[in-house]
């Protein structure tokens, strides 16, 4: 098959790259991007830096992965992968993970690769955040692929088969590993659920029946547990707004500041979890079940995993408390971490500047995203 198919979608091949760095180095826009991410060495330096690099990788080397460690040095207390799931690192995998947060969640997975002697991942985006043409270009040279999004019922149908190819060619041809969240958008009550619109999506391409599709993937659920969400008060006044706006919806301008409030907030612990590849549970699914039964006990499968990969933090503990009025996990945190806690929730609701601010629905929302990790986490485990 000729790869034509993807140009419009694919991450830029190597030798494509001078001409988009050159392309990159001329947009005022980002060198100022550019500028403000390295402040203290010249455009210039950085531009002859970006004209030395060979590949997607080297400049993943050279650029992404200091940035993205010193953004984890500053506004995390650690970051951590166990990859001990997954013994053959030579191994293609679709990591399947909850969506925290849309740059960092494959960003740092990235990096933790790295440090293991992996490659990195190749992401799907999401059209929508690729406000400028530079972002565009920039997260193609970073790897991504892209989801289109806003398109009729028809386009969508094409346009996620033609993503499917890709996606199979990238795993069983490239043999290059994927992240993909389990969902379009993140989870904004950290409620996760695995959309089974996303394995249909994954299921389109590849050989043999519905089964054989997906385990040609080596679909790999990941678990990324942070233990403060810096956008959870945006994500709080989203709700508020929702409810009290009919047909609310979120600007460019809001997914921007997002954006940079989850780079850029404090996260406290940020722990990686992979869980072992879903093949075997494949292996023994009843192959003449309904399509539709099969995708949703596919989606409970990787749902139970990514679950009982949490790690759970005691402000989870103080978070289902808190909103439940009850101290049955009292013996899972101190009185200083429960003051913490307690201290940390009040100060994202100080952020909160809307228009007849209701404050307990607003605390409520923040707590159940909190307490929701916990209460997945116990049922999968049982």
């Amino acid at each position: 098959m000729a790869t034509t198919e993807f140009d419009e979608i694919r991450p830029y091949n190597d030798e494509e790259l001078p001409q988009i760095f050159e392309e990159l180095i001329a947009d005022p826009a980002f060198q100022k991007a550019a500028t403000d991410a390295i402040p203290n060495v010249p455009f210039e330096l950085l531009a002859q830096k970006i004209r030395a690099c060979k590949s997607k990788l080297d400049f993943q080397e050279t650029f992404c992965y200091g940035i993205l460690w010193k953004i984890a040095a500053d506004h995390t207390d650690g970051l951590t992968l166990d990859h001990t799931a997954l013994p053959d690192k030579s191994k293609a995998y679709t990591y399947v993970s909850n969506h925290r947060d849309i740059i960092l969640d494959s960003g740092f997975l990235s990096i933790l690769l790295i440090d293991q002697g992996m490659d990195t991942v190749e992401i799907a985006i999401g059209d929508n955040l690729l406000v400028y043409p530079w972002i565009k270009k920039l997260v193609r040279v970073n790897k991504s692929f892209i989801v289109q999004r806003a398109l009729t019922m028809r386009q969508m149908l094409e346009s996620s088969a033609r993503m499917s190819r890709y996606m199979h060619y990238t795993i069983n041809e490239k043999k290059q590993s994927i992240w993909i969240a389990q969902r379009e958008g993140r989870a904004k009550d950290s409620n996760d659920r695995t959309q089974d619109s996303v394995l249909k999506m994954l299921a389109m391409g590849g050989e043999g029946d519905l089964i054989d599709r997906l385990m040609e993937m080596n679909i790999a659920p990941l678990a990324i547990s942070y233990e403060y969400d810096p956008c959870d008060f945006l994500k709080a006044q989203e709700f508020q707004l929702k409810r009290d706006i009919e047909g609310y919806k979120k600007t460019t301008q809001d997914d921007l500041i997002s954006m940079q409030t989850g780079l850029f907030g404090y996260k406290g612990k940020v722990h990686f979890q992979t869980a072992p590849c879903i093949n075997d549970k494949l292996e023994q699914l009843d192959r003449s079940l309904p399509k539709q039964e099969l995708f949703s006990g596919i989606s409970a499968c990787i749902d139970r995993r990514i679950h009982g990969n949490y790690r759970i933090y005691s402000g989870n503990y103080v978070a289902y408390d808190w909103l439940n009025n009850t101290s049955e996990f009292a013996d899972h945190y101190t009185s200083e971490e429960k003051q913490r806690f307690v201290t940390y929730i009040e100060q994202q609701l100080g952020k909160i500047k809307i228009p007849n601010k209701d404050e307990d629905f607003l605390r409520g929302k923040l707590l159940l995203m909190y307490a929701n990790p916990l209460v997945n986490y116990l049922a999968a485990c049982q």
